[in-house]
């Protein structure tokens, strides 16, 4: 990416004025900014703008290519997936986003990233979506943990938040993590305030400075949240019902609640180890999956941790979908989402 086009996304997200002179270079052959249909014909909105939907006898169910993580769109009442695509060293700016129904039924294959790689560049805006990993929906806004570089050994990573309109599917703006190699789960804030994770180092020589938690302030500047023990490997972040930044690690089955102003407040346990997901509800009730291990914890508040699914493969960051009382859990390796209910639907 150009330093003009770093400047005008990070002036995107702290919400300012992107002056004419940036709007005016524009790449050759520049191309308007589309996301892809639902299912049925054209996958590409046309020029003409005709569309014909998929017939309703027909369900279509896959779409998920290596997705960490998801999001609940309450207005469009879908799962909103970004899928990696292939790695940033075999083929950059590969990834896409998905919209899936509450049965798991494909909405949308590809909704932003419907153009191929080559063709992305010319869209205006650009688009760059390379690697996803954590998601959030906040305020209008799909908040992404993505990463630039990492196309070689000799291509350095470096992590990037990136933010889409939820609207329109347009980029919408970025903050670069300048040192980090890349972040692992995010949760925004209302005001565009991220709290993202790096996991860091595994292993028994791991270097605990490696394990910390990034504050991103709504104007894209970043600083260290926490680091070091109890952060042991961390993966899931969450709010809970009190404005507190929530963290699971996946090297114990520690679930760390910590202040705004980073003050550890309470240490609760998983039923398993090596968690990745973490969902809270609006009664304090935390659900936490183990990547490692298969399981969900429900955690309900002052009681013990009980394991209410198992083996699921690779159970990564999932997300509650609130149309249909759920959780839904990305298998990233498996290329499949889990679906566990949580009781009767409030749809």
């Amino acid at each position: 990416m150009t330093r003009l086009a770093i400047l005008a996304s990070v002036i995107a997200l702290a919400g300012t004025t992107v002056p004419a002179a940036l709007h005016a270079q524009q790449p050759q052959g520049a191309q308007p900014f589309v996301v892809g249909n639902p299912l049925g014909q054209p996958m590409t909105p046309g020029g003409n703008g005709t569309f014909e939907p998929i017939s309703p006898n027909v369900k279509v169910y896959g779409a998920i290519y290596s997705a960490e993580s998801c999001s609940y769109d309450a207005t469009r009442g879908v799962i909103v997936v970004p899928n990696r695509g292939v790695t940033q060293n075999v083929q950059a700016n590969d990834a896409f986003v998905s919209f899936i129904n509450h049965d798991g039924s494909v909405n949308t294959a590809r909704w932003i990233g419907v153009q191929g790689p080559a063709d992305r560049g010319k869209l205006t805006p650009a688009l760059v979506l390379n690697e996803p990993y954590g998601s959030d929906i906040a305020n209008g806004e799909l908040y992404v943990a993505d990463r630039d570089g990492g196309t070689s050994a000799s291509d350095p990573s470096v992590a990037v938040i990136r933010k889409f309109d939820m609207k329109t599917g347009a980029p919408a703006g970025q903050a670069r993590v300048e040192g980090v190699d890349w972040i692992n789960d995010i949760e925004a804030a209302d005001d565009g305030t991220v709290y993202a994770t790096r996991t860091g180092g595994f292993g028994p020589n791991a270097d605990p400075n490696t394990w910390q938690v990034w504050k991103i302030a709504p104007d894209g500047t970043p600083s260290v949240f926490v680091q070091g023990s109890p952060l042991f490997a961390p993966n899931g972040i969450a709010f809970d019902p009190q404005g507190n930044i929530v963290v699971v690690n996946i090297g114990d089955d520690a679930v760390l609640t910590f202040s705004p102003a980073g003050k550890l407040l309470a240490t609760e346990h998983a039923a398993q180890a090596g968690n990745d997901g973490l969902v809270i509800m609006a009664d304090g009730t935390k659900y936490v999956s183990s990547v490692r291990f298969g399981g969900v914890s429900r955690i309900r508040p002052g009681k013990a941790a009980e394991l209410i699914a198992r083996n699921i493969p690779s159970a990564a960051s999932m997300c509650y979908d609130s149309g249909a009382n759920q959780l839904v859990i990305p298998m990233n390796p498996n290329n499949g989402l889990a679906f566990v209910p949580l009781g009767k639907t409030k749809r």
